[in-house]
């Protein structure tokens, strides 16, 4: 059997943030830095659920979002893999239903546009 792909998680357990979503956004994290890449496969859902120490259904929540997500799939010989979906217009369609709910937060409070414009700059560079 392959090589599962090593991955660093670090869960919050005092975060107000579900740990299906801290371990969905890590995963997320990783593709987009490039620590993870198309055709890895993860590791089980039992390995992962102990490395991490958290509850099994954790962490197959987890990998079932991120299916749904189109950023993983399912290989019958080699477990979860990363496969990216390539629909373009879904995803921007989901980035921009999801912006325009954190833009209207963040005019509510102030938040200008440049300032908007420069965060956005700033975490898109870390993804290059």
């Amino acid at each position: 059997m392959e090589d599962r792909l090593q991955m660093t998680i670090e869960i919050d357990f005092n975060s107000d943030e579900a740990l299906y979503i801290q371990l969905r956004n890590q995963i997320i994290y990783g593709i987009a830095t490039q620590q993870y890449h198309e055709g890895d496969a993860l590791p089980s859902v039992r390995q992962l659920a102990d490395e991490i120490g958290i509850n099994m259904h954790t962490v197959n929540k987890a990998y079932s979002v991120l299916r749904q997500e189109g950023l993983l799939r399912l290989d019958r010989r080699r477990g979860t893999v990363i496969a990216l979906d390539i629909d373009r217009l879904k995803a921007e369609e989901e980035m921009r239903d999801a912006l325009r709910v954190i833009l209207a937060r963040g005019f509510c409070k102030g938040i200008t546009r440049a300032e908007v414009h420069e965060l956005v700059d700033e975490i898109f560079h870390e993804y290059e």
